[in-house]
């Protein structure tokens, strides 16, 4: 976790959000940028669009829309409203939670750890408590029904014998870990970056040739050429891909491929191509949408659309201990278990 988490947690709890109205919404809500929000979106001294900076991408939007919603693309402004005060209302109680007496008069504080066993108590939470401005059900915006596309027999088969053998070998070795567990790459890091439990924050630098996108979460970074240099050959494979981007417009575009297999992100295999494109919308707004395509894990791509606030902090340093220090104590605890039949 953040060593910073304390005054993160603080501070990103008092920011305020932009809220797009009107035809601005309209157009942001169809995947078409205003000609008022395009002309006010700065400019870099060079004359592409300036994309620089810390960017925000928390949301209680879920990835996939939830069955209740069925064909509802969208919320009503009313049923967002009481989404969000949800949220809100949820993180008041589990912070407002007293501390528990252990059996030895220990007052330990578990506020919000109770509904999610096992997992970090309320006070390193910061998700989020709104929906995205736009309203939909879901950060998939294709398939229609904003959620994943089937799985292919083969997709599927993996995904049977990955949880099959977790449930038999959850803690063999460090590799039975995930990336996100030991410290590789963070949970929200991807790429492509998607709302997570804390540090959902990406800073991106950029010059006329070169683009760096690094994520919080891990200070997971890639450096993406923009000269139209061909990516490395098909057998150089790495955990977050090989990464090269152009200009469309005013939009940057950047395609990766060669990722390797063992980061598990999804279930995906090294055929995964992914296509990420940053527009910026206003002085506020970035707009981040991205296409999957893995043929052997989907029957088709699928697409979100995750949009971006501008975060006048800068990044946190991100002290990732479950990886670097825990590893050994976690694979000790397997043992362990296994030694008393459990």
């Amino acid at each position: 976790m953040s060593e910073r988490m304390v005054r993160d947690v603080r501070l990103r709890g008092l920011r305020t959000v932009m809220v797009v109205i009107g035809a601005s919404a309209a157009c942001f809500i169809a995947g078409v940028q205003p000609a008022a929000a395009q002309a006010s979106a700065p400019r870099t001294a060079w004359g592409q669009p300036d994309l620089q900076g810390v960017w925000d991408f928390r949301t209680i939007t879920p990835m996939q829309r939830p069955e209740r919603y069925g064909d509802q693309e969208f919320l009503t402004a009313e049923e967002a409203a009481a989404l969000d005060q949800a949220a809100v209302d949820r993180e008041t109680r589990l912070w407002n939670k007293p501390p528990e007496r252990t059996t030895s008069g220990e007052n330990v504080d578990r506020r919000g750890a109770g509904e999610a066993p096992g997992s970090y108590n309320q006070f390193w939470i910061d998700s989020g408590t709104k929906s995205i401005d736009t309203r939909r059900t879901s950060l998939i915006v294709d398939p229609p029904d904003g959620r994943y596309p089937s799985l292919t027999p083969d997709g599927q088969r993996r995904a049977d014998e990955r949880r099959a053998y977790a449930a038999e070998h959850p803690a063999d070795t460090w590799t039975d870990f995930s990336s996100g567990v030991r410290c590789i790459l963070g949970f929200n890091a991807g790429p492509p970056f998607t709302p997570s439990a804390y540090n959902n924050n990406m800073q991106l630098f950029q010059t006329p040739d070169t683009v760096v996108v690094m994520t919080e979460m891990v200070n997971t970074s890639r450096v993406i050429p923009l000269d139209g240099r061909p990516h490395v050959d098909s057998d150089v494979l790495q955990w977050s891909g090989d990464s090269r981007g152009h200009w469309e417009g005013d939009t940057l575009v950047v395609e990766t491929r060669n990722f390797d297999a063992k980061r598990k992100w999804r279930n995906t295999t090294s055929s995964a191509r992914l296509e990420e494109r940053f527009t910026r919308v206003d002085a506020d707004t970035l707009e981040y949408a991205f296409t999957v395509t893995d043929p052997e894990t989907w029957t088709s791509p699928w697409t979100a659309s995750v949009p971006l606030r501008l975060n006048p902090e800068g990044m946190f340093e991100f002290a990732c201990h479950e990886g670097n220090y825990s590893m050994p104590v976690m694979l000790a605890g397997a043992r362990m278990e296994e030694a008393v039949g459990r």
